[in-house]
């Protein structure tokens, strides 16, 4: 081919910019997805300036090298000649061909291009707003969204407040000032609303994120996500009972959104309304045959429900899909379990390949196999996995050793740990796992030593130093030198109900008795657990609330009423098993 005849190739190739593959849209999809290929709809053709001999034939270049999959060279050419010509509609390609690559710099580079040579194109300032965002510069961002907001055009201030989730303090607190400046301009505009609404949750700030949203809610009926951000704000705040009316006046008003829908089963779910939430889940199901998602909450809800046989029906239906295979295997597993047939639940666990739910399935193998004796096949079976997934080896190790300590085999579940730690010296959850049974064996300096030696590695590790605490604050009187550990901890996670249980257990061991009785009280609002609630009574009953002790005790038998530190908690203080 003579340069002429490339010349008239290219004129024709620009015309419809069709050779390469459809770009990922950033003014329609979220950033890290992969966006379908704009249906085909009727448009003004593309107008392009006059060129150069030397720019028409670097872009046919381009265009050849897109039909040979030479996708780099494609861009390179198309970035270096939007530059050069500052060519609204070849910067739009060059940001399409960017973005489609996930090339992230040239996709920013490309985008301003685009918006400085296409000013009132709206498309272009939206592309511009997110590439900027995405590159965590906001102010910048905001200026362009003004730009599209002036326009008429749909923002994406939700984006923008999205992807500042990751940022540091300062940056998402310059973005909330440029929500508010926006806001004095616009404050009737919805879609900034639910910015600011979203920025507000992200800081910790669910009661004034969930005020605003009611105070300015949405106009248009068809607005879905300030009503489901709002709903998961009232669930939160433990308002749940206020959401689920939103929600279904919501889908009154659009019946055919899955998101609404969706959202309204899995609410029931967690509130406990079982019954209702399959019934949902039912529905939407037959509305989408096809969506395996649906398919698998729906097993997994009958399950909850005790509806074994239509969780197993819907299971099957996965296997003979081909969707979630090995998470059907696990379940049907369960369910051979709760119908006692451990034969049956032993051959679906063995079926669950290298996954999510491989280790699961090969605890729940092991701890069938030990229970009933088979403490060999459990053993082999273990050995057999770690030479054929030589990947979870260690996993499977402290597998082993948990299934023996559970079923109290301490000494070999102790050799097994051993073994392990000679092979992988530096696995912290190994050594970890061993000072746990050397706690429960009364070995206290074993378990020092291996705590100690987890802290000089890593000595912000708030699990080692609060298991170190609470074991020196229980089983020493070395209690100013757990207090520190214990502190430390807290310090690091500040929120950790153990650690809040392991400070108000402490502070118990030193006479703090309303120090105690305060930070006990938090753990137990946050983790509802048996231990803590012994915890918790045990101080009441010393701080002189015997009553209220009882009452603690009692509601946390009826969660779990074998619990044996309960038992011997409330017996050492009132004499008595029974409350």
């Amino acid at each position: 081919m003579n340069r002429s005849s490339a010349l008239l190739l290219a004129l024709a190739l620009l015309q419809g910019c069709q050779a390469l593959p459809g770009a990922r849209d950033a003014t329609t999809t979220p950033a890290g997805q992969q966006a379908a290929a704009p249906a085909a709809t009727p448009a003004a053709p593309t107008v392009y300036g006059s060129f150069t001999q030397d720019t028409l034939y670097s872009l046919l270049v381009a265009e050849i090298a897109g039909q040979r999959n030479r996708f780099d060279i494609a861009l390179d050419n198309y970035v270096a000649q939007a530059e050069k010509t500052q060519d609204a509609a070849i910067s739009e390609r060059a940001f399409r061909i960017a973005e489609y690559l996930g090339a992230d710099q040239s996709a920013l580079d490309t985008s301003l291009l685009w918006a400085k040579n296409d000013p009132d194109n709206i498309d272009a300032q939206r592309a511009a707003a997110i590439q900027l965002a995405r590159a965590g510069r906001y102010d910048d961002s905001m200026s362009y969204m003004e730009k599209v907001l002036q326009g008429q055009g749909d923002t994406h201030f939700d984006f923008l407040a999205l992807s500042a989730a990751e940022t540091d303090q300062d940056t998402r607190d310059g973005l909330q000032k440029s929500f508010d400046r926006l806001l004095q301009k616009y404050p009737d505009n919805s879609q900034l609303v639910f910015g600011k609404a979203l920025l507000l949750q992200q800081d910790g700030k669910s009661e004034e994120s969930l005020a605003l949203l009611e105070a300015q809610p949405p106009k248009n009926d068809s607005e879905i996500a300030p009503i489901l951000l709002r709903a998961r704000l009232l669930q939160s705040l433990d308002r749940g009972s206020e959401a689920l009316p939103l929600l279904r006046k919501s889908i009154e008003r659009n019946p055919d959104d899955k998101r609404l829908r969706l959202t309204y089963a899995r609410m029931l779910v967690e509130q406990d309304r079982i019954d209702d939430a399959k019934v949902e889940f039912a529905s939407l199901l037959q509305q989408y045959p096809d969506d395996d998602e649906l398919r698998y909450s729906l097993a997994l809800v009958s399950l909850e429900a005790k509806a074994y046989d239509e969780a197993a029906g819907y299971l099957q239906d996965l296997i003979d899909r081909d969707s979630h295979v090995d998470a059907a295997h696990l379940n049907l597993g369960r369910i051979r379990e709760e119908r006692n047939d451990p034969e049956g639940a032993l051959t679906e666990y063995a079926q669950v390949g290298p996954g999510n739910d491989y280790l699961a399935a090969q605890l729940r193998q092991a701890d069938i196999l030990i229970a009933n004796g088979r403490t060999d096949e459990a053993l082999r079976r273990l050995d057999q996995a770690r030479d054929s997934q030589p990947d979870y080896a260690i996993q499977l190790y402290l597998i082993e050793a948990e299934t023996l300590g559970n079923n109290k085999k301490d000494d070999q579940a102790l050799r097994v740990l051993e073994n392990a730690i000679k092979q992988y010296p530096d696995d912290l959850n190994l050594l970890y796992t061993r000072a746990m049974l050397a706690e429960k064996r009364d070995d206290l300096p074993q378990m020092e030593k291996d705590l100690r030696s987890i802290i000089a590695r890593e000595p912000e590790n708030a699990m080692a130093l609060n298991a170190l605490g609470y074991t020196l604050a229980d089983r020493t009187t070395r209690y100013a030198e757990a207090k520190q550990l214990i502190e430390k901890a807290h310090l690091l996670t500040p929120e950790d109900p153990a650690v809040l249980d392991s400070l108000g257990w402490v502070n118990y061991r030193l006479g703090n008795l309303d120090e105690a009785e305060r930070l006990l009280r938090r753990a137990l609002e946050r983790f509802p657990d048996h231990e803590v609630a012994a915890h918790l009574g045990e101080v009441l009953w010393a701080n002189g609330k015997k009553r209220e002790a009882r009452q603690v005790w009692a509601k946390a038998f009826e969660a779990q009423p074998d619990s044996p530190i309960l038992r011997k908690t409330v017996l050492r203080l009132t004499g008595s098993e029974t409350l």
